[in-house]
């Protein structure tokens, strides 16, 4: 699959979202610190980061769900806030939890929702059934939402979202818990409302998803943006070090202490009963990382390396494994 941001674009849009300075804290704990970015029409951007590290707090300020303590939300040309009733009108919102009623059909869950967003009749019906095929559903509209698999109440959800044609679609971890066809399903949907024109915010802790969908990225742990680009930028950061993943027994700590004296290596963590360790030519010191290991009382079970992707940024960005810590 081609990687979303080598994608040829022209000139640059006016951006549909822009947000700045992000700030909010509850009692003395930072949540969210001066996070900011923009999102162009047709632009898929990717916040990844692990659970809890500060993904739907900005999101929920964005949306005007969540008073912000400082920043500024600029949503298709109108400032946003709790009380913005038109900028809010612009935005689609997916949350987390599944947000329907479940004693009602998939079509009659859109038309009440529809209603309430002031649709009706022949704009409704198209909408609707718009929608429907947008997530791959048309065939069980008339299908209770309680009939539905976990995996087709989240594509629901997310028609829900794209109802009222928003100029912004904001996913929160959409795909979380889901079979790997609704999966796919799910990630189809996204892709084909980012190349109809719509802007897109995909908060997710899978780098692969990160990866496969979106044209840019930011990097996100404990309420700050670390990092933010392409695919291919963000791998710049790491140059041209690889990941070494190495499975063992024994006294880790020691163990990455001593892997980071290897000539080459950028870091190493403890991370899920082993090490993730950064480096240069992984394959070609492979020998003398495991002599470290072995000499500082770790017993190696296995040892596979990785090419640089978004997880070799995450790590070398945070120090953390970003895989366990989702």
């Amino acid at each position: 699959m081609s990687d979303p941001s080598t994608r040829s674009r022209g000139p640059a849009p006016e951006p549909i979202l822009r947000c700045s300075g992000l700030r909010k804290t509850f009692d003395e704990r930072v949540a969210v610190a001066d996070v900011g970015f923009e999102i162009a029409p047709g632009e898929t951007y990717g916040l990844l980061g692990p659970n809890g590290a500060g993904k739907t707090t900005p999101i929920s300020m964005i949306c005007g769900l969540l008073a912000r303590d400082a920043g500024d939300v600029i949503v298709a040309g109108r400032a946003v806030d709790t009380h913005a009733v038109a900028a809010k009108a612009s935005i689609g919102y997916v949350p987390q939890e599944i947000a329907l009623y479940p004693d009602l059909t998939a079509e009659e869950n859109l038309r009440f929702f529809g209603s309430l967003h002031g649709i009706a009749g022949d704009e409704l019906d198209g909408r609707v059934s718009r929608v429907l095929e947008t997530v791959a559903l048309t065939d069980r509209a008339r299908d209770r939402a309680q009939e539905y698999s976990g995996g087709m109440q989240r594509r629901l959800n997310i028609a829900l979202g794209l109802l009222n044609d928003p100029a912004l679609l904001i996913l929160d971890e959409p795909t979380v818990g889901v079979d790997p066809q609704s999966r796919n399903a799910i990630l189809g949907s996204v892709a084909r409302s980012s190349d109809e024109g719509m802007a897109i915010l995909y908060t997710t802790h899978y780098m692969e998803e990160a990866e496969r969908l979106c044209d840019r990225v930011g990097i996100i742990d404990e309420g700050v943006l670390r990092a933010e680009g392409t695919r291919r930028e963000l791998v710049g950061l790491v140059g041209e070090h690889d990941r070494l993943r190495i499975d063992a027994d024994g006294d880790l700590e020691d163990a990455a202490d001593a892997t980071r004296r290897v000539a080459g290596v950028a870091s190493a963590a403890v991370a899920g009963g082993g090490l993730d360790v950064l480096m240069r030519d992984a394959r070609g010191a492979l020998a003398d990382v495991i002599r470290a290991v072995d000499g500082a009382g770790g017993a190696i079970t296995g040892v596979e390396v990785h090419e640089p992707n978004l997880e070799a940024v995450f790590l070398h960005l945070t120090g953390k494994a970003l895989r366990d810590e989702a």
